[in-house]
């Protein structure tokens, strides 16, 4: 991999992480599309740990609250009622189904879940899903002609069962093209919590999953066309673009509609289907290369 594909893909991760469209596919189509080499589920993982790092600053005041509280609530009873004691031990909670699923499924995030054929499946299926949970969620808002608006839930609302259905929608971007972001979201609009609940309990929930992701692949970096210094470069590139990008769009999801996403996922899927079928593209693009 050369310094200046590590750029682009340390861009695109930066671009692409905390938006609903994927940024596993997003890597794994950029060097499609280029002719590259695909850079492979390890350099993806560890180059998620600089958007990772980006969450860990723009949310540093939350997680050091639920840090405090959740370490005081192993000693004090009485910290164990505190919402921000839960919100640790329900961050817990929702990374066990990925965490099981990504040992269980490793073979598979390395080799068939990358046909690009099924990244156009997973970005078509669940940007249907995205715009339903969000139609659902602007009418809850708006109201109407004959019904009164619907209070959505906050944080303040989430329990065990809520956790664990959060923590198996995360788990299902361990396929590329689902979308940790768009799928946790999604499950969250679907159960009837506010735009910025869902996405804020969505980004630290991944905390623990990306870093631990990205910590059990750096024994594969070195191996194939990926080396250390491109990976650190990309992975610096994430953070800085990814920490623009996380402040840009939880003030958009405040007021806008995740429609744009929507159609965005929709347009690319059938894209890449229209290639693939043309043969201008193949569903295996890069593999080879490692």
């Amino acid at each position: 991999m050369s310094w200046f594909e590590s750029f682009v893909l340390g861009l695109v991760q930066g671009l692409t992480e905390f938006l609903p469209i994927s940024s596993s596919a997003h890597l794994r189509l950029t060097a499609a599309f280029a002719g590259w080499h695909d850079p492979g589920a390890a350099f993806t993982a560890i180059s998620q740990i600089g958007t990772e790092a980006a969450v860990l600053i723009y949310f540093r005041k939350d997680i050091a609250r639920i840090l405090s509280a959740w370490f005081r609530s192993l000693t004090n009873k009485e910290m164990r009622s505190d919402h921000d004691a839960q919100m640790g031990w329900l961050v817990i909670v929702g990374s066990i189904p990925i965490g099981v699923l990504g040992i269980t499924l490793k073979d598979q995030i390395e080799g068939p879940f990358r046909d690009l054929r099924l990244i156009a499946t997973t970005l078509i299926v669940m940007g249907i899903v995205l715009g339903i949970a969000d139609r659902l969620a602007a009418r809850d808002e708006a109201g109407g002609k004959h019904r009164a608006v619907k209070e959505r839930k906050t944080l303040k609302d989430l329990g065990i069962r809520d956790g664990l259905i959060y923590g198996c929608c995360q788990a299902m971007a361990l396929i590329p093209g689902v979308s940790r972001s768009g799928a946790t979201i999604s499950g969250g609009l679907l159960m009837g919590y506010t735009r910025e609940s869902a996405a804020r309990y969505s980004f630290l929930l991944a905390i623990p999953a990306v870093l631990a992701s990205g910590v059990y692949e750096l024994k594969d970096v070195g191996e194939g066309h990926v080396s250390w210094g491109p990976t650190i470069f990309a992975t610096l590139v994430a953070f800085f673009v990814g920490y623009a990008v996380i402040a840009w769009f939880m003030k958009f999801i405040t007021t806008k509609s995740f429609m744009p996403f929507v159609i965005y996922r929709v347009a690319l899927g059938i894209l890449i289907f229209a290639l693939v079928s043309a043969g201008v593209l193949s569903p295996h693009a890069g593999e080879s290369g490692g």
